[in-house]
């Protein structure tokens, strides 16, 4: 029995590079769509340089209809060191190659064989790449350690374990500034989306998240309030992250996954701002 390949699992995303929780819903649990992703799926294919618009819209139209069961929207078709082979780029972020038609598709990394570089690894990169500055960090959870000297933004579900790991590592710093974006995913960890409120309501939500997530102790029961964690899980959706933990550094690099310490602080610390 032939089956076809779906390109909305094969391909691992830079994200998922480390063991994490995923996958994430959209918020509360729907199926939603956020709103960058809606307007992705309206707008038309673009084409970078050296690719004729024509064969943008070819490769474009005969994968969006191979694969209309699967819902999948092209954003942009580039050209390759290859001669007669294009990078296509789906709205969630994966990365493959077609002929001019796009009636035959290569999945897997792009090598230049002279040094063994993974070109597909350094576009996902660049896709991936997040303006540190424009976050929302009024709507994180804030705790500094030392000095602070160091940041990094993470988007957490305070019911996954491979979070809460991460959390038992960045006990172990000194010298950084961490802001928790609340993610949680409810079809993973039903009680998740509730815990986040509460933790958030908390008169210090700061001590709330440290106490829970590193100690195992739960909040005090408080009135629910405002919060933003149907905010930041829209947010999440609109970068394309599918699990937790997930890092954001400054210089705008996206890592996925529980790291241990040393290698945690060594990856904060060699991804700050370029300078």
């Amino acid at each position: 029995m032939k089956t076809k390949t779906s390109l909305r699992t094969l391909i691992p995303a830079l994200i998922l590079a480390m063991t994490a929780c995923g996958e994430v819903p959209a918020a509360s649990g729907k199926a939603a769509s956020s709103p960058v992703a809606a307007a992705a799926k309206k707008a038309a294919v673009s084409a970078g340089e050296g690719v004729p618009a024509d064969v943008a819209k070819t490769i474009a139209a005969t994968l969006e209809k191979n694969y209309a069961d699967q819902g999948l929207k092209i954003q942009n078709v580039a050209s390759t060191p290859m001669a007669g082979v294009y990078e296509v780029q789906t709205d969630n972020r994966q990365i493959v190659y077609t002929d001019a038609t796009g009636q035959y598709m290569i999945v897997g990394d792009l090598i230049r064989t002279q040094d063994g570089t993974s070109l597909t690894e350094e576009r996902r990169a660049e896709l991936s790449a997040i303006d540190f500055d424009s976050l929302p960090l009024n709507k994180a959870i804030r705790e500094v350690r030392g000095n602070g000297k160091y940041k990094v933004a993470v988007f957490s579900d305070p019911d996954c374990p491979f979070c809460k790991r991460l959390e038992r590592e960045f006990d172990k710093m000194t010298n950084v500034t961490i802001y928790t974006f609340l993610m949680p995913i409810p079809t993973l960890h039903p009680k998740a989306y509730q815990k986040s409120v509460q933790i958030w309501c908390q008169p210090n939500r700061t001590q709330a998240w440290i106490d829970w997530m590193r100690q195992g102790k739960n909040p005090p029961k408080v009135a629910d309030c405002k919060n933003p964690v149907e905010d930041s899980i829209n947010l999440g959706l609109q970068y394309g992250f599918n699990g937790t933990p997930t890092m954001v550094f400054p210089n705008g690099k996206v890592q996925g996954g529980y790291a241990p310490m040393p290698q945690l602080e060594t990856l904060i610390q060699a991804n700050q701002k370029n300078k």
